[in-house]
Order: structure tokens, then C-alpha cells, then sequence
């Protein structure tokens, strides 16, 4: 589980994945057995070892007493994987929402420009929805296009403050092929200014004013894309 907070990465492994990691791609290495959190330990790239969902309180403490936090990202190391996910999310509302990577006949991405950053279509579940089904809804409504739904790439998971409370966002995202375009146009009541079909470098150029969980789904498209 990856949670984007204020942007940065917020990572949870358990110890079995542990040794797919490098020293060398931390900045600060953290015993929670040995050593107490402090705003002045989070530097830069952290990784935090042995766990426990104490350790974890007191990051998320931090996260709303600390004035100002240095760290690019944060990975615990934990035994049981799941108690501690289920603990991160007893601290927001957890919103399930869903949305498209969405590929047209010449293998451009459709990206869309709102509230000044470059971002993919995507909106919130209904309850009567699965994922699936939001994921091609709100492409179809955000960006009028008909689309052909395809497998998926991965789930984010971003926070976000809205009307005095803490909201963890879970989105589900997939790849689509677009079969008709030919009305396309932005959702202008969703705040999207415009709507751009792009090429790897303009993707790549676009994720410069971007958000880090967006930047994650593309490492996650290219990982799968490898793979084959």
C-alpha cells in the first residue's frame, strides 16, 4: 500500500518484502525499536524499521503538529501488513472512487488540465457501482468519449481535506480504448479546462505539473507494459 500524504509517498511493506530494498536508496534509516519519531528525523528519503502500530500513531501524530516536514517519502517496514493498513485508514474517511487510463488509435493518452495541474479522468463510486463500472462512467462524463474498458493498472491512494474532515481517496484505475472521440469536450463543472491527447514526451513534459500519485499510475502502466 502506497498512500500519497500532501503528495509524498507513504509506504507500508511487510518484512517478507524487506529485502528487495537497498540502503542506498534512503537518506535516513529508522529503528522504531531503538529510536522515538521526531519532525527532526524525517529528513529527506526514510525508512523506518520494526514497526508497530505505535510508531505509526505517532508519524500520523506528527503529520498534524509539526510545523514543517523535510521527508520526500516514508517506508515502514511492519509485521501483520494488514492491521496496519486497516489502522491508516481508521484515521480518514475513506472514499472508493475510480477512473481511466484511456489510449486512442494512435497509443496517445488522454490527459486533462484541471485546477492548474495535468491529471487523468477519474470520479467517485456510487453505491450501486463497481469500479469498473464508475471507471468508464466518469471518463464518459468528464470527457464525452465511448470507450472500451481493459485491464487494470493499479489502485492510488491520496489524502485531501474537504469541509473539516480527512478524507483518504482509494481509486481504481484502468486502461481504456477510446472508440469514438469525435465530440469530445472538457466537463467545465468539474473545474477541467481542457482535454489533450498526448504522446510519451508530452506525457512526460505534462508530469512535471502533475501529482505524484498520477506520476505513480504511468510507473505502474510502463512496469506492466515490461512485463509482457
Amino acid at each position: 500500500m502506497v498512500i500519497f500524504i500532501d503528495d509524498k509517498p507513504v509506504k507500508i511493506i511487510s518484512k517478507k518484502k524487506f529485502h528487495h530494498l537497498h540502503g542506498s536508496d534512503f537518506d535516513t534509516i529508522l529503528d522504531a525499536r531503538l529510536e522515538q519519531l521526531s519532525e527532526k528525523k524525517l529528513k529527506g528519503h526514510v525508512i523506518v524499521l520494526n514497526t508497530s502500530a505505535a510508531t505509526i500513531e505517532k508519524f500520523f501524530r506528527l503529520l498534524t503538529t509539526a510545523k514543517g516536514f523535510d521527508y520526500q517519502s516514508v517506508v515502514f517496514v511492519v509485521d501483520d501488513k494488514d492491521a496496519i493498513e486497516e489502522q491508516i485508514k481508521g484515521y480518514y474517511r475513506v472514499v472508493k472512487a475510480a477512473g481511466g487510463v484511456v489510449f486512442n488509435q494512435e497509443n496517445k493518452i488522454l490527459m486533462m488540465h484541471r485546477l492548474g495541474k495535468w491529471d487523468l479522468p477519474k470520479g467517485k463510486r456510487d453505491d450501486d457501482e463497481k469500479s469498473k463500472e464508475t471507471a468508464v462512467r466518469e471518463v464518459a462524463e468528464e470527457c464525452n468519449i465511448t470507450v472500451v474498458l481493459g485491464e487494470k493498472v493499479c489502485t492510488t491512494w491520496h489524502t485531501y481535506a474537504m469541509g473539516g474532515s480527512k478524507i483518504l481517496k482509494r481509486t481504481k484505475w484502468y486502461r481504456m480504448n477510446c472508440i469514438d472521440d469525435s465530440e469530445m469536450r472538457p466537463q467545465l463543472e468539474e473545474d477541467i479546462e481542457e482535454l489533450q491527447w498526448m504522446d510519451e514526451k508530452q506525457i512526460q513534459q505534462a508530469l512535471l505539473n502533475s501529482y505524484s500519485s498520477i506520476r505513480y499510475v504511468f510507473e505502474e502502466l510502463k512496469r506492466q507494459e515490461q512485463a509482457f
